[in-house]
């Protein structure tokens, strides 16, 4: 489908994963422009022998199977028959209304967010495939916006110093961001939550900061993802930053916790103490944002300092992040297909679909969203 959310250029399918989805026995129908932001033009996909619609609605028409990568408007949902898996990037904590919109369908709609961190999904995770471009990505928007160069050069006319580079955060698009400084020639620091992080962080050249205490040996969800830490722990860690972050160039904040707001973690305070020159990358701007006055969509520049605030870092890479994100959802499909019959099925108590799908039956069923309701 051709994506219609604010900076969206990303495509759910691209012409290989098209090709791939034919011999699984699937008819591929893919609306009119769906791939031109990601330079994956219509003729691309006609030649794998899939049907370029003309609209939205042609494109609909008896689909069995929906991709999309931030879902279907609700005014799209008449042109859906009942029962169609619908998959995306639903935004499940933060669209109540949209899935409602989904259930009232029938439609049977798979938040992708919320696919189980196992082993056998692994090649299904589209939250790190996209992480992992976004890190890398925010390395080279913050290079843009500083005014001096990352590497230390040495020339005749005088030495430049290394930019110094603080990842705030070490999960997987931390340690992208990580990688990237240092292949860019930075002196690079890291934070996280996570005890377990210090060793992924040393291993790729850059310098663990961290409060080590007894609460950081449980600072770990059972699915990978950071815990919200105490008021206390809180105080002491953003000591220790508000000391370290004087002495940057460059910050990337990548903190999120699903379900909830962004955490602050660049106080006003900080802001001030650094350097004239200095970037801050706020990948966490959609969700309010881990950086005082970060604005969603925009560049704020205060007092010498520029806070980068772009609402969707893998769509700026869009041609990549639509290959992995269209290859995760046919691994996602391919288990599906009965091999003799050829037709979808979704197994019952099958961990990965009890933990992704979130409406079915004309219902809201995922047990986090009725918890949240």
């Amino acid at each position: 489908m051709k994506e219609t959310k604010l900076d969206e250029n990303r495509v759910a399918a691209t012409p290989d994963s098209v090709k791939a989805l034919i011999k699984l026995g699937f008819d591929v129908a893919v609306e009119q422009g769906a791939g031109d932001k990601a330079s994956f033009p219509d003729h691309l996909y006609e030649a794998t022998g899939a049907t370029v619609a003309k609209n939205q609605g042609d494109a609909l028409a008896g689909a069995d199977v929906v991709l999309t990568v931030r879902g279907l408007e609700p005014n799209a949902l008449g042109a859906v028959q009942s029962g169609a898996l619908l998959l995306g990037l639903l935004d499940p904590y933060g669209s109540n209304a949209a899935i409602a919109a989904y259930a009232k369908a029938g439609v049977r709609a798979v938040a992708l967010e919320f696919v189980p961190r196992i082993s056998r999904a692994q090649a299904m995770d589209v939250l790190s495939s996209q992480a992992n471009l976004a890190g890398y990505k925010s390395v080279l928007e913050a290079a843009h916006y500083y005014n001096r160069a990352f590497p230390m050069m040495m020339t005749a006319a005088g030495t430049i110093a290394p930019a110094r580079v603080l990842v705030m955060g070490a999960g997987v698009a931390g340690l992208q961001a990580i990688a990237t400084a240092r292949r860019l020639g930075a002196v690079v620091s890291a934070t996280d939550v996570r005890l377990a992080a210090k060793e992924q962080v040393e291993s790729l050249g850059a310098k663990f900061v961290m409060v080590e205490d007894d609460e950081v040996k449980d600072a770990e969800t059972a699915g990978g993802y950071a815990k919200e830490m105490s008021e206390a722990y809180k105080q002491k860690q953003a000591a220790l930053i508000a000391e370290t972050i004087k002495k940057q160039d460059i910050v990337i904040t990548t903190a999120l916790i699903p379900g909830r707001p962004a955490p602050l973690l660049v106080s006003e305070d900080m802001l001030k103490s650094m350097k004239p020159g200095s970037v801050l990358v706020d990948m966490a701007v959609e969700q309010g944002g881990n950086v005082a006055g970060a604005k969603a969509g925009e560049i704020v520049r205060r007092d010498g300092v520029t806070i980068v605030g772009h609402r969707n870092l893998p769509s700026l890479v869009a041609t990549d992040a639509s290959s992995l994100y269209a290859k995760n959802l046919l691994n996602y499909l391919t288990p599906l297909v009965d091999s003799e019959t050829g037709k979808l099925v979704l197994p019952d108590g099958d961990e990965i679909i009890e933990g992704s799908l979130v409406t079915k039956d004309g219902a809201v069923i995922h047990p986090r969203l009725l918890d949240a309701a």
